[in-house]
């Protein structure tokens, strides 16, 4: 036997426990998991002595900007950041320019991001009603990873993009989607079997609260909470809960802010409903008493409210109700974010301070590495029905493989990041536990901080359960 790879000495961890083996890897499988040393030669030895071997971490919720404002960022670049913190897939949201939002744009989107990927990646399809209703079954076949809703937001007639900022009145512009039709996209999706995940902020609420915040002269980070509040996550929440339900689907809340919303998901699981929950770490390492700190760079939607509510996802992450945590990267350029709070965009760098922050909170003892593989890897892979190809360290699975040094200790800075854009609302922040090492398919793509892999070498990751329509 050849062996394309060989992994020694480093301690490998599950989601349930850690012990010592070694892997071997051929053809891009891992194809052998054992203490002994197997015969045979081996084209390449890593000695991961003192190490932690993970799955290969997973990023479900990326937004490259590709195609459309690539000025911001493109897939090259994300994924450049993705392989330089050990994440070895990751998925890219619909609302680009096109949207994924039917067959042919699926295709085009995969010829797009195919040349430029580091790491693999799924694709989202987007739900924007009666635009493409009738598209939903063939993006299933294609293969997306999950259906994504922009609840509350308005969408150009001509273009399909969102508008983020509607106002009644706007010209060439669908508004926001009513109940009934919502119902009738959760249908679509239920056929499939796979997630409708929604944006749950309440459009109503916060137009009406947002206009008098505005009207009282209200500017502050403060003022932008109260056009914002937890109950307008927790409206969205509760009522969509209630149709999923009734439409048969599986429904998914991404990021999760406020603690009444997770309050909701929690109860609703406990019922044994099929409902999940992401979050992401600016909503476990931030707070509003952040904000004269950090200031307008940690503008996000929903925003980064208060400590009850920090503390609150931390519980959830602890109990189980929350499935995973991802980045939400959304880029903009330090020039669209160096302005009034209230004009600027919503959005941050977050693929390559992801797996910083949460290796430094296993360092603070408030998870396990553990916890680590089971939020940034089994658990979302079980979710999007790509386990145990990917997701975990087992015979025949993809040689997907995260090596980490526990002791390694950096600072996240903005100049070093691998985006196009720089503005992070961790500049300066203090970690212990870094990845070192990013193996995709048995090649390694980033090793001790530097990419050494190839633009290209990422390929589309399609669910197991893509073609079981009825």
């Amino acid at each position: 036997m050849v062996w394309d790879l060989k992994i020694m000495n480093g301690t490998i961890v599950n989601a349930s426990e850690s012990y010592q083996a070694n892997i071997f890897v051929k053809d891009g499988k891992i194809t052998a998991i054992t203490s002994e040393d197997l015969p045979g030669e081996t084209k390449e030895v890593i000695d991961a002595k003192g190490k932690h071997i993970l799955p290969g971490l997973i990023d479900t919720h990326v937004h490259s900007r590709d195609p459309g404002p690539t000025y911001k960022e493109d897939f090259a670049h994300s994924t450049r950041a993705a392989a330089a913190v050990g994440i070895t897939t990751v998925f890219e949201m619909p609302n680009t320019t096109p949207p994924v939002s039917n067959a042919v744009n699926f295709d085009s989107q995969n010829n797009n991001l195919g040349s430029k990927a580091y790491v693999d990646y799924g694709l989202w399809g987007i739900c924007i009603g009666h635009l493409n209703n009738g598209d939903i079954q063939d993006l299933h076949k294609k293969g997306v990873i999950g259906f994504k809703f922009f609840w509350g937001y308005a969408v150009h007639k001509d273009t399909y993009q969102l508008m983020y900022n509607y106002k009644p009145g706007m010209e060439d512009v669908i508004p926001p989607f009513d109940d009934g039709q919502v119902y009738e996209m959760m249908e679509e999706v239920a056929k499939t079997g796979q997630l409708f995940a929604v944006h749950a902020e309440s459009n109503e609420l916060i137009q009406t609260l947002t206009n008098r915040v505005e009207e009282s002269g209200g500017r502050t980070y403060e003022d932008m909470i109260k056009g914002r509040p937890n109950v307008a996550e927790a409206l969205t929440v509760s009522k969509g809960i209630q149709m999923a339900k009734a439409a048969g689907v599986r429904f998914h809340v991404l990021h999760v802010s406020s603690e009444e919303g997770l309050d909701l998901v929690r109860d609703a699981q406990i019922k044994g409903l099929p409902v999940t929950v992401e979050t992401c770490p600016h909503y476990l390492f931030l707070s509003n008493e952040d904000y004269q700190d950090i200031g307008p760079q940690m503008k996000v939607y929903p925003p980064v409210k208060y400590k009850k509510d920090q503390d609150a996802i931390w519980r959830g992450i602890a109990d189980g109700t929350i499935s995973h945590v991802c980045s939400d990267h959304a880029p903009h350029t330090e020039e669209e974010k160096d302005g009034d709070l209230w004009s600027i965009p919503a959005g941050m760098c977050g693929v390559e301070s992801m797996v910083p922050l949460m290796l430094n909170a296993v360092s603070d003892k408030k998870i396990t590495l553990s916890d680590i593989v089971r939020l940034l890897s089994e658990e979302p892979a079980k979710l999007f029905g790509i386990y145990p190809k990917k997701g975990a360290l087992h015979i025949g699975a993809d040689a997907d493989i995260t090596i980490v040094d526990m002791e390694k200790q950096a600072v996240i800075e903005r100049d070093k990041l691998h985006s196009k854009s720089k503005v992070t609302a961790y500049d300066g922040f203090k970690v212990q536990g870094m990845p070192v090492q990013t193996i995709v398919r048995g090649n390694t793509i980033m090793k001790d901080g530097e990419i050494v892999g190839q633009k290209g070498h990422g390929k589309l990751i399609i669910p197991a359960q893509t073609g079981e329509v009825d």
